[in-house]
């Protein structure tokens, strides 16, 4: 058995394409792989065949990047082929390819329904992918409820408890940095033992601002009195509208400020025409996970993160 990358032959896309989309975790489409290779998004040197000694594929591996990614930014598509012995196995040595040639090991987010767990089949499925991402080096684990809004949930008028403007770059840092204190948010308490808040805070704000959304969109969250309550960030996939990031300063919490954070950032996509809004939380973040309840934003799918650990 040898891993490659699809680069070798001009028919590897082909075969890419080819193989089965079918199976208890979803895959991508061959038409939406077309689409991801024509917008950069995914190329050759992302995409990984485990093939057999006669040449036949028995594994795939899709890694993602944003265009103008120098490497891929996460782990989109991981199939064996039925009848593989040992698919653990197979998809950790074919990870493990992947991660020395990219010198990083990127995520591997995993969507699926709300009710995985109660499906043995596709339980199955995920238990040799997260042992597979294991073996290669990617033992932590989040897992993240991915909501949506639509326009036929209407937004919040403002009710005047909090005034939004825009920023400095140093108010936005020092915003970040006191957001992070006492996060629910798994990621940044993972972070925190590493990192001091402060550089947390110039990770967050280089991330953001190098998303497809505007660094005009932010906004500071304030009190009638100018006390510092929260954070707006609107940001943007390639996809469509994103919720961003969002927060309220610990001394501000419990006083249902989130929801104004929130109806702020939803206002604003939708004056700007979007159609759809997506958003993520922890399952084990309860207040947020309310607060886009109560917004009008709904679960469609469970995203099951599978990264590496600081320094792994």
């Amino acid at each position: 058995m040898r891993c490659r990358a699809a680069t070798a032959d001009p028919a590897d896309l082909d075969r890419a394409l080819a193989h089965p989309a079918d199976g208890p975790v979803a895959a991508l489409t061959p038409d939406r792989i077309r689409e991801e290779f024509a917008q950069n998004r995914m190329r050759p040197e992302w995409t990984w065949f485990a093939e057999d000694a006669d040449g036949r594929v028995l594994a795939r591996a899709l890694w993602w990047g944003r265009a103008d990614s120098a490497r891929p930014v996460a782990l989109d598509c991981l199939q064996v082929c039925d009848g593989v012995a040992d698919p653990a196995a197979l998809a950790a040595a074919l990870l493990q390819a992947g991660h020395t040639a990219f010198g990083g090991r990127p995520g591997y987010h995993v969507s699926l329904p709300r009710d995985w767990r109660a499906r043995p089949e596709l339980a199955a499925a995920v238990a040799w992918r997260r042992e597979a991402a294991y073996r290669a080096g990617l033992t932590r684990e989040i897992e993240r409820l991915r909501y949506e809004w639509t326009p036929a949930a209407g937004t919040a008028d403002p009710t005047g408890r909090l005034v939004f403007r825009e920023g400095t770059d140093e108010e936005f840092l020092d915003a970040f940095a006191r957001l992070s204190r006492g996060s629910l948010d798994l990621a940044t308490r993972y972070e925190l033992a590493d990192l001091t808040e402060e550089e947390l805070a110039r990770e967050d704000f280089a991330f953001y601002r190098d998303c497809p959304g505007e660094r005009s969109w932010w906004r500071l969250a304030h009190l009638p009195d100018g006390t510092l309550a929260g954070l707006a960030v609107p940001s943007a996939t390639p996809y469509h509208r994103n919720v961003g990031y969002l927060g309220v300063v610990p001394e501000q919490r419990g006083k249902g400020l989130i929801d104004e954070v929130l109806a702020e950032i939803t206002r604003f996509h939708a004056g700007e025409g979007a159609e759809r809004i997506t958003a993520t939380t922890d399952t084990v973040n309860l207040p947020m996970a309310a607060a886009f309840d109560r917004a009008g934003y709904e679960v469609t799918e469970i995203r099951l993160v599978l990264e590496a650990p600081p320094g792994g």
